[in-house]
């Protein structure tokens, strides 16, 4: 993709990623994704803000090719995929400063090794003058780095958001089109990046819908030309109200488990609950991060592997308990052999998220009459806990 002009002195220079599938060695793309760079010119300065995955140098450098000074480059985040190529950006400009954050110096000093005379730190609030057009800098810590930052463009009233508000999403359109379109992605990057940090999001969201903004330009995925549509759907993401859904996600080995999720599904469903059940070998991780986002309540599903939780629920609930969403509730089903402990790894390793525990349904060997019937007590349960809490 080549340069993209945004409005008159502002540009897009960034790299799409078409053909990238795993993001940190973890986080599935489905989409690909976009490394997004913008050049803002002033009547007397120039800037840039972010630069993109070093795997996308030549493109960066093409586009790059158009822009003879800048005299600003700005890192509103210091991961690698925005800011792995400003050591070539200050060698290719020896004219320019590094802006960014108190909190980000030592990651520019230790892990880009840039000289620390190219180094400037900006305040919260303080403003830069281009000439004619003023970019006001906004600390945003913990989303979803200690010394990220976001930049407000006053004059052309352009927030440049970082990853906040992004999506992994390759696309030729510089602007959302259909918003439709890119609700999933954008969902599926808040899921899987943003929701441990839901609370700080919560409490801050508030210094973004006091902005008067035209454009969210994030620093993955297109740009939204209609910012109300994206800060709405971050609004619901973020509260701390639920909805009416299960998620179950579960693994069985000699079908004893699957016969008692299947006997759950059937049960919650018939008291008006949805219900979303993730077979775990072939889940799509990205699928039950975005699910987690709206849950009420959890209930894993697992057959006992020497005395613990089968890996891939033990992977599901590592998951959860990084990811913290927001679902009050949690449950266990489980069969075994001979022993099993379970049900305390479950509830050691769900440390980090304040769940209120179910009463677990345990079954040696193959779920009998009894089995079935503490299943069905169990979705009794959630029934009138979602009854009380006003979520059906």
């Amino acid at each position: 993709m080549k340069t993209r002009k945004l409005l008159d002195g502002i540009y897009w220079v960034g790299a799409e990623d078409w053909d990238r599938r795993l993001f940190d060695s973890l986080i599935p793309l489905p989409d690909g994704t976009s490394y997004n760079s913008y050049v803002i010119q002033g009547q007397e300065k120039v800037a840039l803000v972010d630069t993109v995955d070093p795997t996308k140098f030549e493109e960066f450098k093409e586009n790059l090719r158009d822009f003879p000074v800048i005299d600003y480059l700005i890192a509103n985040h210091l991961e690698q995929d925005h800011s792995g190529l400003i050591p070539y950006v200050l060698d290719r400009y020896p004219q320019a400063q590094l802006l960014l954050t108190p909190a980000a110096v030592d990651l520019a000093l230790s892990h880009l090794r840039v000289e620390e005379k190219r180094i400037r730190t900006v305040a919260d609030g303080q403003t830069l003058d281009l000439g004619g057009r003023t970019i006001r800098f906004i600390h945003f810590p913990w989303v979803h780095w200690p010394e990220t930052m976001l930049s407000y463009l006053e004059e052309d009233r352009i927030l440049f958001s970082c990853d906040l508000f992004g999506s992994h999403l390759a696309s030729t359109e510089l602007l959302v089109k259909e918003e439709e379109r890119v609700l999933e992605p954008t969902k599926r990057y808040y899921a899987e990046i943003m929701m441990p940090f839901r609370k700080i999001i919560q409490k801050n969201l508030h210094r973004v819908e006091n902005l008067s903004v035209d454009y969210i330009a994030p620093s993955h995925g297109p740009i939204y030309a209609r910012p109300r549509f994206i800060i709405e759907a971050y609004r619901k993401w973020v509260d701390d109200r639920p909805e009416n859904l299960v998620v179950i996600p579960h693994v069985t080995m000699h079908g004893s488990t699957r016969k008692m999720v299947e006997r759950l599904v059937e049960a919650l469903a018939s008291r008006n609950i949805e219900v979303r059940p993730f077979n775990l070998p072939l889940t799509d991780i990205g699928s039950l991060a975005m699910s987690l986002v709206d849950a009420a309540t959890l209930v894993v599903a697992s057959p006992t592997i020497l005395t613990g939780l089968h890996p891939l629920a033990a992977e599901a609930v590592f998951l959860v308990n990084a990811l913290r969403p927001k679902a009050r509730l949690a449950g266990f089903i489980g069969s075994y052999g001979w022993k099993s402990r379970a049900l305390d790894q479950l509830q050691a390793m769900l440390d980090g998220v304040r769940f209120e525990f179910l009463p677990p349904v345990l079954v040696k060997g193959d779920p009998d009459q009894a089995a079935m019937e503490q299943v069905e007590g169990l979705a009794e349960m959630i029934l009138k806990k979602h009854q009380a809490a006003g979520l059906l």
